[in-house]
């Protein structure tokens, strides 16, 4: 479908009016009022004692999540790419889930789980507690979080297929050596983008967990948890204004280190191109090339 200019203008101004609307301004409005009494009261917002709990908290699910994601979605996207077995289907339609369900359904299922009088329940008799504490907000984040990394390294895993692999395995090499040097290196961005995708859910998700979470600042209270806390309990709107600036400045942290990333991969797999075609180039003044009798002149490889 070929389009008028006009009609392009048309749609890149209608995209840009909508992203402005819903992003640009309520972004811009929420940074405004955190600054609206100056940087020093910012600060002192931020650095509470139930604000750097909530901080900590947040960061500890972040990197708790985010590597047991990482090995399961890895190991489940070359499963579903590379094998063949039944019940397939139902894997997939697993996977994404999360996305079709509610997180506040996911945190009241993990209570009918893990809850006194749950099937799991009686795990809390042993003095471990799931619910309301750490635990049961790590598994309520690893449930929402859990299609991103699959999904981002399936589509990667499909197109890259099994040549290398096979070539690598003819030549000796075992499965944690192909995986090491040929399978992580061709799927590395899309990994790369399911780590901030999976990043930015955990430390913005707030359905699941405060079904799971007592809300006690100190205990079990993240940075959405205090946000909301802050605005609903508190009337604390400047408070709840610097918390969400928070959150959005570790975001653009992430986005801005995942742009570092793939700008680094960018310019090293242009200067490994730029190695391997100088190298399959001959030198003329290789005296081991051959020389052709008739010319005297030296034959090159092509």
């Amino acid at each position: 479908m070929k389009l008028s200019p006009g009609s392009k203008y048309g749609l890149r101004i209608v995209a840009l009016l909508y992203l402005f609307v819903l992003l640009v301004v309520p972004v811009a409005l929420i940074f405004w009022r955190s600054f609206e009494h100056g940087l020093g009261q910012f600060w002192d917002w931020i650095t509470t004692p139930a604000a750097i709990s909530a901080l900590q908290l947040s960061l500890l699910i972040v990197v708790i999540v985010v590597p047991l994601n990482v090995i399961f979605g890895v190991a489940t996207a070359i499963a579903l790419v590379r094998g063949r077995f039944r019940g397939r289907g139902i894997v997939q339609a697993i996977i994404d889930l999360p996305f079709a369900v509610s997180p506040v359904v996911v945190g009241v299922s993990l209570i009918l789980l893990w809850g006194y009088g749950g099937w799991f329940g009686g795990i809390e008799s042993l003095g471990f507690r799931v619910i309301f504490g750490l635990p049961g907000m790590v598994l309520a984040t690893i449930f929402v979080t859990l299609p991103f990394v699959v999904r981002e390294v399936e589509p990667v895993l499909r197109e890259i297929g099994t040549e290398q692999e096979e070539a690598a395995a003819t030549l000796g090499a075992g499965g944690w050596q192909t995986f090491r040097r040929i399978t992580l290196p061709a799927i590395r961005w899309g990994l790369t983008y399911g780590v901030v995708l999976t990043v930015a859910r955990s430390l913005g998700e707030y359905g699941a967990v405060i079904i799971v979470s007592s809300g006690f600042p100190g205990i079990s209270q993240t940075l959405t948890l205090l946000v909301s806390s802050r605005y609903t309990d508190d009337y604390n709107e400047f408070g709840a204004y610097a918390a969400a600036t928070l959150l959005m400045f570790i975001a653009l942290l992430v986005l801005l280190a995942m742009t570092l990333i793939e700008r680094r991969g960018a310019v090293g797999r242009v200067t490994r191109s730029a190695r391997r075609t100088s190298d399959d180039t001959p030198d003329p003044t290789d005296d081991t090339l051959p020389i052709d009798t008739t010319t005297g002149d030296k034959e090159f490889a092509r």
